[in-house]
């Protein structure tokens, strides 16, 4: 199935080359930059009742627009982007369905049980949606966080995966290494998720076709939903109508396509 995103920086809806965006003052690689406020996704993403899309604010300066996505579509959108204990109850209640947590709990390298426990606490597992975005190194998928620039010791298992189950209701897992290039999905990745994941999980990263929907789809048998960025024609993308994945979405409701 297909999930929507709203991805914010510097106030303004944008689609980025992940792996581009540094913190040593590197020029970041955008791929579009929207004339249209995050609000307007949110209204159209309301309409076609597509729900579980996440809004991602990528550093400060995005709050008024992550507000206004969520007032648009109460409780249809997921938020992520520098989320704690501290404010994860004041985005559910500005209309967030869940909040999105990934740096928050891992220190040194490693995840901080305690930290997760007290976020997972807070919100409720419920509503809870952990972000294991990960790179490819020496064959395994290591998660990495702080904008995907820091390799954690964690690799994607499936008896991590299990253990975080307790915590969360969800899991988002971008492909760092393929995010925003649309060359394509990093088939591997989904396939590793379909097979190990306990709980419903969002992939991420390289999307360039319908085909890549339909082949997420088939290869996890409807267990792994695809996100699609910069390919998608409301972002500037030539890839993907934004029409044809919602029919899809559609279809696969009514049973009309089989895996």
């Amino acid at each position: 199935m297909f999930r929507p995103c709203i991805d914010l920086h510097e106030g303004k809806v944008k689609q980025i080359v992940g792996g581009s965006w540094r913190d040593d003052g590197s020029e970041m690689i955008t791929n579009y930059v929207s004339e249209r406020p995050a609000s307007w996704y949110a209204e159209l993403y309301r309409r076609d009742g597509l729900k579980g899309g996440h809004v991602i604010m990528l550093g400060a300066g995005n709050e008024q627009a992550a507000k206004e996505a969520l007032a648009a579509y109460p409780g249809g959108l997921q938020i992520g982007g520098g989320i704690n204990p501290d404010n994860a109850k004041q985005w559910l209640d500005c209309g967030a369905s869940h909040v999105i947590v990934t740096s928050y709990v891992f220190r040194e390298g490693k995840i901080d049980w305690e930290r997760l426990r007290n976020i997972s606490a807070v919100v409720g597992r419920e509503r809870l949606v952990l972000d294991l975005s990960c790179r490819k190194r020496e064959n395994q998928y290591f998660i990495v966080t702080d904008r995907w620039q820091k390799f954690t010791n964690e690799t994607l298992r499936p008896e991590l995966l299990v253990k975080l189950s307790d915590f969360c209701a969800e899991f988002l897992v971008h492909a760092a290494d393929v995010e925003g290039l649309q060359k394509g999905i990093d088939i591997e990745l989904v396939e590793l998720l379909a097979k190990i994941s306990p709980l419903p999980t969002t992939y991420a990263g390289g999307a360039r076709s319908i085909e890549d929907l339909e082949m997420v789809t088939r290869i996890s048998k409807n267990r792994v939903d695809l996100t699609i960025g910069s390919a998608l024609d409301i972002f500037g993308g030539k890839g993907v109508r934004y029409a044809d994945a919602v029919e899809f979405n559609r279809k696969v409701k009514k049973g009309l396509i089989k895996f």
